[in-house]
C-alpha cells in the first residue's frame, strides 16, 4: 500500500480529500519484466496502470502496428477501464514498476467526480482548463476573478440632450460626480444613443471655446460611449479603457445603463497598473521618454503571466500596448503634415495581435496616390532606427519600412499584389502571407482597407493559387515520433515550426479562401466555425492548442531571458500532465495538416 503517490498532479488533484485518501489505500504496486505482456488485446484490464519507472509499448494484437510509448508518470489503459476490455496490447519494453488502481475504484471515481471524469474526455479545451487550474498560483491576483457588479459600479448621472451647460454643471456638483451621460437621439433600432461630458469638457467649453451657460450639452458631448456589461471581468474593463484611450466606461445590464466605472477606481483594484504604462506612452514627448515607458512592457507580461492571467487576455493587452508604442514613435518621427497622407502597417505576429514579447520589426508604409514625399526614405530609416531603440530588433529579411521594397503608393501596392498572384511561386506567396496579416496602427488607416480587400479578392475561388499558398503549412513535420510520442532534437522541440506555424498559416489560407477580414488567428478560427468551414470541436481544439503552444513558449522565454526569443521547448522541464497535453495538441495539428492537404489537394 504505497504512501508516496503524488495526488497533486492532474487529474488526481480534482479528487476530494476523502477520495484521495481512499485512492492511496486502494493502490498497489506491480512489477513487470522486460518483454512481459501487461495487458493483452481483447482481455479485460483489472487496473489502471500509472508508471513509476520503466517503458511500455502499446501495439495491435499482432504487434505489427505500434500506437504509442509510455514512460514515468504516464497512465494506461484508461479506455479499457470504461469499455470492460482492452483494444490493444501493452508490453513492458524494460523492467517496469507501476501503481495499480483497481478498475472498480476508478469507475466509481469517474462516475462520482465530474471534474475527474472530464480529464479523460478527448476534448482538448476541457483537459487544458483542468491543467490551467492546477497551475494557477495560490496568490492569483483577485482582480482577474473580480466581476463588474453592484459592489463596484458607481451611480451614473444621465441628462437629456437639451440640458444647458449651467444645469449639467450644477447637477454634477450636487451628485459629487465628474462626468455625466447625455441621452441623444434614438437610433434606428430603437435603442438609445448616449454621449459623455466630463468636468474638463465643461471647463474647456466655457473658458476656451466661449460657450454660453445656456448652450445645449449635446453640442459638446463626446461619442461613442465605451461600455462593458455587468458580470464581465473588471480586467475586460481595463482592456476597454486601454484600447480606446478613455478613462471611463458605462456599465450595461441588458440594454440599460446602470452605472459607470472610472480609471481611478479600476486602478485601485489592479496590481499591474497597465493603464499607467499606456499613460506614460501617451505623455512621452521624446524617443528617450518613450523608451523608458516601453521597458516596462516585459515586466507587465511577466506579472500577468505569473499571476495566471489567461493567454488570450495577455496577448490582447500587450498587442494594444505594442500598438500604442509604435503609434507614438510614428508621431514623434514622421512629420505631422504627412500623417493624413500615409499609413503605417504592422505585419506578422504583431499584425495578428499575437505578439507578447517584442519580436523583429515587420512593417510597411502605404503612401496616398499623388503625394510626392522626397524625404520619405530618410524618415523611414530614422523610424526603423527608433523602433530598434525601443527594443524591436531589425527584421533579418528586411521586411521593414527602411527597405524601399516595403514603402509604396497605394496603387503600387495593388499592382504588387496582382503581380505576386500571377507569378504564384513560393517566394511571392510568403510575401502575400506577410501582407495578409497587415494591421494599420498610425497615419491614415483608411489607406489599408482597399489593399487588403484587393488581396482577398485575388485569392477568391482560385484553387491552384490557394494550394500553392497553403503548401508551407505542410512543410515542417509535427514533432511526434512514429509512435505518437513527443520528438525533441538537440535544441529541444521546435514549437514554432511544428505547432504554431501550421495552425496560423493554415487558418490564414482558409480565411483568404472565404474572404474573412479578421487577421487575428483566434478570431479567424471563430469566424471559420461560423461559416461552417470548421467543425466546432475542430475550432475549439485548434484554439486551445495554439494557446498552449504560446503559453509554453512564453514560460520558457521568461525563465531564460538571456536566450532571446527561442522557439524550442525543453520537454524535460514539463511534467506528465503537460507532456500529455502537448502530445495531444500536436496530434490536433497533425490531423489539421492532413485535412488541409485533402482540402486543397496538396500532394507531396
Amino acid at each position: 500500500m504505497p504512501d508516496t503517490f503524488d495526488t497533486s498532479l492532474p487529474p488526481f488533484d480534482r479528487l476530494l480529500e476523502d477520495q484521495q485518501r481512499t485512492l492511496q489505500q486502494s493502490l498497489d504496486i506491480g512489477y513487470f519484466r522486460g518483454g512481459e505482456i501487461i495487458i493483452e488485446a481483447g482481455e479485460p484490464s483489472p487496473h489502471l496502470f500509472i508508471i513509476i519507472k520503466g517503458y511500455v509499448e502499446e501495439t495491435a494484437s499482432d504487434s505489427q502496428e505500434i500506437f504509442a510509448h509510455y514512460t514515468a508518470d504516464d497512465m494506461f489503459d484508461v479506455r479499457a477501464q470504461l469499455e470492460q476490455r482492452s483494444r490493444h496490447r501493452y508490453t513492458a519494453l524494460e523492467d517496469t514498476l507501476c501503481y495499480l488502481l483497481p478498475r472498480e475504484f476508478f469507475t466509481d471515481l469517474y462516475q462520482a467526480n465530474g471534474e475527474f471524469a472530464a480529464y479523460f474526455d478527448n476534448n482538448l479545451a476541457r483537459r487544458r482548463q483542468l491543467l490551467e487550474n492546477a497551475h494557477q498560483q495560490q496568490n492569483l491576483a483577485e482582480f482577474i476573478l473580480t466581476k463588474v457588479s453592484n459592489d463596484n459600479i458607481q451611480p451614473c448621472l444621465i441628462v437629456p440632450a437639451d440640458t444647458d451647460l449651467f444645469t449639467v454643471t450644477k447637477q454634477m456638483q450636487n451628485k459629487g460626480t465628474d462626468a455625466a451621460l447625455v441621452k441623444l437621439n434614438t437610433a434606428e433600432n430603437g435603442a438609445n444613443q448616449y454621449g459623455i461630458v466630463t468636468r474638463t469638457d465643461l471647463l474647456h467649453a466655457v473658458m476656451l471655446e466661449a460657450c454660453l451657460p445656456a448652450t445645449s450639452v449635446s453640442q459638446i458631448a463626446t461619442t461613442p460611449v465605451i461600455s462593458v456589461r455587468k458580470g464581465d471581468f473588471l480586467f475586460n474593463a481595463m482592456l476597454a479603457m486601454t484600447r480606446h484611450k478613455v478613462k471611463r466606461v458605462s456599465v450595461l445590464d441588458g440594454n440599460a445603463i446602470i452605472g459607470m466605472l472610472d480609471l481611478t477606481q479600476v486602478l485601485s483594484l489592479f496590481s499591474t497598473h497597465s493603464h499607467v504604462l499606456t499613460l506614460q506612452i501617451a505623455r512621452a514627448e521624446t524617443v528617450e521618454e518613450l523608451a523608458l515607458a516601453a521597458r516596462g512592457q516585459n515586466r507587465l507580461v511577466e506579472t500577468l503571466f505569473n499571476n495566471g492571467i489567461h493567454t488570450r487576455f495577455v496577448t490582447e493587452l500587450i498587442a494594444t500596448v505594442n500598438e500604442q508604442i509604435i503609434e507614438k514613435a510614428f508621431q514623434l518621427v514622421v512629420p505631422h503634415y504627412m500623417h493624413d497622407y500615409c499609413c503605417l502597417v504592422v505585419m506578422g505576429s504583431e499584425g495578428r495581435g499575437e505578439q507578447i514579447l517584442k519580436t523583429d520589426q515587420d512593417n510597411a508604409l502605404i503612401v496616398k496616390d499623388g503625394i510626392d514625399w522626397p524625404d520619405c526614405q530618410q524618415v523611414m530609416e530614422e523610424f526603423s532606427h527608433t523602433l530598434l531603440q525601443l527594443g524591436y530588433p531589425n527584421c533579418p529579411g528586411k521586411v521593414m519600412v527602411s527597405n524601399p521594397k516595403w514603402v509604396k503608393h497605394q496603387s503600387e501596392w495593388l499592382q504588387t499584389i496582382r503581380d505576386a498572384t500571377q507569378t504564384g511561386n513560393s517566394e511571392t506567396m510568403m510575401e502575400l502571407a506577410i501582407m495578409a496579416d497587415s494591421h494599420a496602427v498610425a497615419g491614415n488607416t483608411e489607406l489599408l482597407k482597399p489593399v487588403l480587400g484587393h488581396l482577398r479578392q485575388q485569392f477568391g475561388q482560385q484553387e491552384l493559387l490557394l494550394a500553392t499558398f497553403t503548401r508551407p503549412a505542410l512543410t515542417f513535420s509535427v514533432p511526434l515520433t512514429l509512435f505518437g510520442n513527443l520528438k525533441s532534437g538537440k535544441e529541444g522541440l521546435d514549437i514554432k515550426r511544428g505547432g504554431i506555424f501550421p495552425i496560423v498559416h493554415g487558418i490564414r489560407a482558409l480565411t483568404l479562401e472565404h474572404n474573412i477580414a479578421d487577421n487575428n488567428t483566434f478570431r479567424r478560427i471563430e469566424q471559420l466555425e461560423k461559416h461552417s468551414v470548421l467543425e466546432p470541436s475542430t475550432s475549439s481544439n485548434l484554439s486551445e492548442a495554439l494557446k498552449l503552444f504560446i503559453k509554453l513558449r512564453l514560460r520558457q522565454q521568461l525563465s531564460h531571458p538571456d536566450h532571446g526569443l527561442q522557439h524550442h521547448l525543453d520537454i524535460s522541464q514539463l511534467n506528465r500532465a503537460e507532456r500529455d497535453l502537448l502530445r495531444h495538441s500536436l496530434h490536433v495539428v497533425k490531423k489539421f495538416k492532413e485535412w488541409l492537404g485533402y482540402h486543397y489537394q496538396i500532394r507531396d
